[in-house]
């Protein structure tokens, strides 16, 4: 079985028609169960350590791993389960809550590029500026807290919006920053499986929100935003993988495929000594050799 297959299965790139009813969120592809896939994840976690230490010695490349989704969709388990064999000098994780008045005051790109990943580091964004296009859309009275001049929300905000995100996207993939976008595509029941699992369990009572209902009220309205903005912002430089997410297991497994080929596309080496250095090197383990204190 090559999953290298898995990543191109559900990489959406510059596709207008895309749909979200195209890709089923209960799909597991070719594996039957859970430990079907756990040895294969084992080796994905692993290879991606192996490449983010050739990232961070290389430090030439930045990547930057973008989490979209509705609630208990499985973002944070993802990350964690995915990212729990790299390094945490090389990783650097973000969640974009409610933005601050602070935030509010600058342009919608202003806190998330505060937290950009430097290169040689891998930067996770859980949640994003998409959010602009997203429960902002769905609740447009938000703009209002934006302050914006009236003259600049006119019925093409979202166009431009969508065509000011494209740009910015080209302008990192232009500095090195490599940008791999995934939306987890959980269905309606298994949400409310999971909604009423965070209410039967007392350690998962602190997951739950109110306001989790009433987004889930708006499924509809979420899905056509979520739909829109992959067909708008999946770009061959910035794609957008939309990942079947009923499964935990599989969200996993193929979210760990795509940033290991990613990884893998680079060519990551470490970097190599000169003559200079080496001789340095050689002169320094001949003094050491030689003081045995």
């Amino acid at each position: 079985m090559k999953l290298e297959q898995l990543a191109k299965r559900y990489r959406i790139a510059d596709d207008r028609k895309f749909r979200l009813a195209d890709v089923d969120p209960e799909d597991t592809w070719k594996f039957k169960s859970k430990e079907d896939a756990e040895e294969r994840l084992k080796k994905g976690v692993e290879r991606l350590s192996e490449l983010q230490a050739k990232l961070y010695a290389q430090s030439q490349w930045a990547i930057l791993l973008i989490f979209q989704a509705m609630d208990a969709a499985g973002k944070d388990s993802t990350i964690a389960h995915v990212m729990s064999g790299v390094n945490p000098q090389g990783c650097q994780v973000f969640s974009f809550k409610t933005p601050s008045a602070e935030e509010l005051r600058h342009d919608f790109f202003w806190r998330s590029a505060k937290c950009l990943p430097e290169h040689g580091r891998i930067g996770i964004f859980n949640r994003s500026y998409y959010e602009e296009v997203l429960i902002v859309r769905v609740h447009p009275q938000l703009l209002q807290n934006e302050n914006l001049p009236p003259g600049l929300v006119t019925k093409n905000v979202w166009e431009e919006r969508f065509e000011d995100i494209n740009g910015f996207e080209r302008y990192l993939t232009r500095n090195g920053v490599v940008i791999r976008k995934f939306f987890l595509h959980v269905s309606k029941k298994e949400q409310r499986r999971r909604f009423l699992s965070r209410l039967e369990e007392p350690e998962k009572n602190w997951k739950f929100s109110t306001s989790d209902m009433q987004e889930r009220a708006r499924w509809n309205d979420y899905i056509r935003a979520y739909e829109q903005m992959i067909q708008n912002t999946a770009t061959g430089y910035a794609p957008w993988h939309v990942v079947p997410a009923d499964h935990k297991w599989f969200t996993r497994l193929v979210v760990a495929e795509v940033v290991v080929q990613t990884l893998e596309s680079l060519d990551l080496k470490f970097p190599k000594v000169d003559e200079a250095r080496r001789k340095e090197l050689r002169e320094v383990r001949r003094l050491l050799e030689r003081n045995k204190t």
